[in-house]
């Protein structure tokens, strides 16, 4: 449904160009749950926003190619590049962003900022109609009808993650973006949050792209994995063979550091830090880092191979 082709965006700023997505390659298929995972910086939110066409400066594509390709009624899908795909916001492509608080509007009831989306986007004036079908939907969800009447700041936090839930999937748009949705939240309220989009998914059979840094999230509900270091995409595949058999080394770390219930053995970081991305070094990012670093690695960069049916890695062991 999403075809990203060596695609570069960057951030212009004064200390220099930040590197942000840097040469990735993938796809994002049809009715699965693809997990976007890896330590805050490398380019998960940012990758997130090239999918939603939301490219706005200091953002900008450099160079590569992004495609999307939208199903019709009954007629041949029809294909969407750059600029062409926020044109279908809501109905086509949703996104689902971090921080619900910031996200809705302090001042104006949930009501009134549904009416605002989706009455503009269906071209519905009937404000009875869009009430029943948003009050319907909320049921559907498990949703109090009340919180329409609410503002807010008189919800919950877990609650008003559940209403941009409602918002971002009510017009069941062939593809959800989420962006860190549990962040802030408790592990109660995030295991409401994580079975409400696998539930929706599963009822609209659409694609649901999930972005976390928390890799026990990705473990419970996605079907795939894209694991992301300082811009690059560094491994690629089914979710139980990343976990099973995690073929790059900063995976494996990665799964390392997952407590697991019964061992008590004390978890440890990755030591050092990312790169700046004003000034990434050659080779491999993640060289400097790496327990298994061999001398080609801090000079030729490893290009994003198939090892073993649908699972790629980006590293020089392979």
């Amino acid at each position: 449904m999403l075809k990203l082709r060596d695609l570069r965006a960057y951030y212009d700023t004064p200390k220099g160009t930040v590197k942000a997505v840097d040469g990735v390659t993938f796809d994002i298929r049809e009715n699965e749950i693809l997990g976007i995972a890896g330590e805050s910086g490398c380019g998960k939110s940012t990758l997130l926003k090239v999918l939603y066409d939301y490219v706005q400066p200091p953002l900008r594509i450099v160079s590569g190619e992004y495609q999307a390709e939208m199903s019709t009624n009954g007629n041949q899908p029809k294909i969407l590049g750059p600029g062409e795909v926020r044109k279908h916001w809501w109905d086509y492509i949703s996104y689902i962003p971090q921080g619900s608080m910031s996200v809705l509007n302090p001042v104006v009831r949930i009501e009134k900022q549904f009416f605002d989306a989706v009455g503009k986007n269906q071209d519905i004036q009937n404000k009875n109609v869009i009430r029943e079908r948003v009050a319907g939907y909320l049921k559907e969800l498990e949703l109090p009808v009340e919180v329409l009447k609410s503002y807010p700041h008189q919800l919950s936090g877990g609650m008003k993650q559940r209403v941009l839930v409602a918002l971002g999937t009510f017009l069941h748009p062939q593809i959800v973006l989420a962006d860190e949705p549990t962040t802030a939240l408790d592990v109660v309220v995030q295991k409401g949050i994580l079975m409400m989009l696998t539930e929706v998914q599963a009822r609209m059979k659409n694609t649901l792209v999930m972005v976390s840094h928390d890799m026990g999230v990705h473990y419970q509900i996605t079907n795939r994995m894209a694991i992301m270091y300082a811009g690059k995409l560094v491994e690629l595949g089914p979710t139980e063979a990343i976990f099973n058999k995690p073929l790059h080394p900063y995976t494996q770390l990665l799964i390392e550091a997952l407590p697991k219930v019964g061992d008590r053995r004390q978890r440890e970081g990755i030591s050092g830090r990312p790169p700046s991305l004003l000034n990434p070094p050659d080779g491999c990012r993640f060289a400097a880092r790496c327990p298994q670093v061999m001398d080609v690695c801090r000079t030729k960069e490893p290009q994003l191979v198939e090892i073993e049916p649908d699972h790629y890695v980006a590293c020089h062991l392979y």
